[in-house]
């Protein structure tokens, strides 16, 4: 993990133009000491901050001082990890009650039986 201090983007006035207080955050996955399984799971995102050759990138430019940049992007790192680390709960296929299948039913019934006033009267 390296961090590279930059100029940030964007309005600011004289402080942007003077200060390099933006960072670069580059973080290569495939050389970390992360889990095997997380590691894969970190190198399938699809997301365009992670390269081809395995290095996510977070640029972090919202505050003014380096120090509060450097704990942003450490921020994001460590959600990113949380997110990939998150094991989604299987789901069990279910099949519906015979209740819930006889209140559909009877609703359906209904609205037809409404929708069936609507035609034209006939004496």
């Amino acid at each position: 993990m390296t961090f590279t201090a930059m100029r940030a983007q964007g309005a600011g006035g004289q402080n942007v133009n003077k200060v390099s207080s933006a960072i670069h955050l580059r973080f290569d996955i495939a050389a970390s000491s992360l889990p095997d399984w997380l590691r894969e799971r970190l190198l399938g995102l699809n997301d365009q901050r992670i390269s081809k050759e395995g290095v996510l990138v977070i640029k972090a430019q919202q505050y003014r001082t380096q120090e509060q940049n450097r704990a942003d992007a450490l921020l994001r790192l460590q959600a990113l990890i949380d997110g990939a680390s998150h094991t989604p709960k299987a789901r069990r296929a279910t099949k519906p009650t015979y209740g819930s299948k006889q209140r559909r039913l009877a609703g359906k019934s209904q609205r037809a039986a409404i929708k069936s006033l609507r035609g034209r009267v006939i004496d």
